[in-house]
């Protein structure tokens, strides 16, 4: 079985990516957009835009999201390399107000957009405030790093034969640091300039395949039953590779369904 997976992974993954990169816009923006596709709604004005107009791939929450999330990821692997405890709860605490913020934003800028569309439909809901793309950008930023202080573990947990046990973010120092990273990243997105935003949103979309490759790498490896058995990074050349691929079917499988559904690119049609 392991034999005939080190044959057909490679082969399914280059697969994959020949036909996604034949059916996606060209150029480096252009397969980041076809990323941003797969996972974000892509509204014109809920996203940030390059000097010439163009859109970044993915809108201002969902930036802010996937850049919060490969910072944490990458963070993490810096400071607690192969940590598989999950922080404490003086940390998880202020993570939740994150997640809380999220949703609370989401549900907000959600339902200012709805009655905009379906005019007198929900009035009786109230609009807190005035929905912005830099409330977009920090909320979230923070439950990106709410999804890198889960992943980064438990992908920890599944993977190596022996991963220390102690929580990730101990202390008070690591999350102050990785708040203050995560906060100048934000406004370095918020100063406009396509210098910095073009590789910030390139990260940011590449962010989608990522987390998405750690998911199904550790699905994979419960699927073939070789959790725990690994102990160098180049031992999981295999597993990361089926994740990908997996990722990548998945992204391909959405672009063309969302393409066919409403013959774009760009956003959902609305109204």
């Amino acid at each position: 079985m392991r034999t005939l997976s080190r044959l057909l992974i490679p082969a399914a993954a280059l697969t994959v990516l020949l036909v996604w990169l034949w059916l996606t816009p060209p150029g480096l923006l252009g397969k980041a957009d076809a990323l941003g596709y797969a996972v974000c709604h892509r509204i014109d004005e809920r996203s940030f835009h390059f000097d010439d107009g163009r859109q970044t791939p993915l809108c201002a929450r969902c930036s802010g999201m996937y850049l919060g999330a490969v910072l944490g990821l990458i963070f993490l692997q810096w400071t607690n390399p192969r940590r598989s405890g999950f922080p404490r709860r003086e940390v998880w605490i202020p993570l939740a107000v994150f997640a809380a913020a999220f949703a609370f934003d989401g549900a907000n800028s959600y339902f200012y957009l709805m009655k905009s569309v379906i005019p007198g439909r929900l009035d009786w809901i109230p609009t807190f405030y005035l929905p912005n793309n830099t409330l977009r950008l920090f909320t979230g930023s923070g439950m990106g790093l709410g999804i890198a202080a889960l992943l980064y573990p438990a992908f920890n947990q599944s993977v190596w034969r022996q991963a220390p046990a102690s929580p990730i973010l101990s202390g008070w120092k690591q999350p102050a640091l990785l708040l203050a990273l995560m906060a100048a990243a934000d406004l370095l997105v918020l100063t406009d300039w396509d210098i910095i935003i073009a590789p910030l949103a390139t990260i940011s979309a590449g962010g989608v395949l990522l987390v998405l490759t750690l998911v199904y790498s550790m699905a994979w490896l419960i699927f073939m039953r070789q959790e725990n058995a690994f102990d160098t990074w180049s031992e999981l050349g295999l597993p990361l590779l089926a994740g990908m691929t997996i990722a990548l079917l998945q992204v391909t499988v959405i672009d063309l369904f969302r393409l066919w559904l409403t013959g774009t690119w760009g956003a959902f049609p609305l109204g």
